[in-house]
């Protein structure tokens, strides 16, 4: 059996550390956290998972992710999604609001808000937790969203999204206008 240097288990361990230490959080430009999920739309449970991969050269994804269906805030956050749906798709962007929620209350929620995009379940918050969206201490997903452009990297980063805030949203749409080369006043 051939021994490891110690020198190079050494340098491997401080490798590591330093990337605990970094925490890992994604920015704009880094490869997106591949997944996939479990969801629900407002007419039924999906018969397939959604995959981010799905989407790739497609369109453009809104990761919403939030803390629970029927809570105010992200009653707010989704209706306000709901109501932009149309100008989002025109700027080639669709929304997926992840949560650690079960389908079945997703679907409920969905058909409630007449929301006209997919809900998925992140039930033990994995997902969330490589999107730095995942409050350990309350046991919810931050309320947080993430842009991925067509080729699969981070486009854009709002880490404290402010449900039913318009600076919040036209800064999402903004960054979305980017994206697509679009001009903003």
């Amino acid at each position: 059996m051939r021994s490891i240097p110690a020198a190079l288990l050494m340098s491997t361990a401080m490798l590591f550390q330093q990337a605990e230490a970094a925490g890992g959080q994604l920015t704009v430009g880094d490869p997106a956290p591949h997944f996939t999920l479990p969801g629900a739309t407002k007419d039924s449970l999906l018969s397939s998972p959604v995959s981010l991969s799905d989407y790739a050269g497609k369109a453009v994804v809104i990761l919403a992710f939030y803390p629970a269906d029927w809570s105010g805030g992200c009653t707010k956050e989704m209706c306000t999604m709901r109501d932009n749906f149309k100008d989002l798709g025109q700027l080639g962007a669709t929304v997926l609001g992840i949560s650690g929620d079960y389908v079945h209350s997703h679907r409920e929620w969905a058909k409630a808000l007449d929301l006209p995009f997919a809900l998925l379940s992140d039930h033990d918050h994995a997902v969330a937790r490589r999107y730095d969206s995942y409050n350990p201490d309350r046991g919810y997903n931050l309320r947080t969203i993430y842009v991925v452009d067509e080729t699969g990297a981070i486009a854009y980063v709002d880490l404290a999204y402010k449900p039913g805030s318009s600076e919040s949203f036209d800064m999402l749409r903004n960054a979305l206008k980017t994206i697509r080369g679009v001009r903003h006043p």
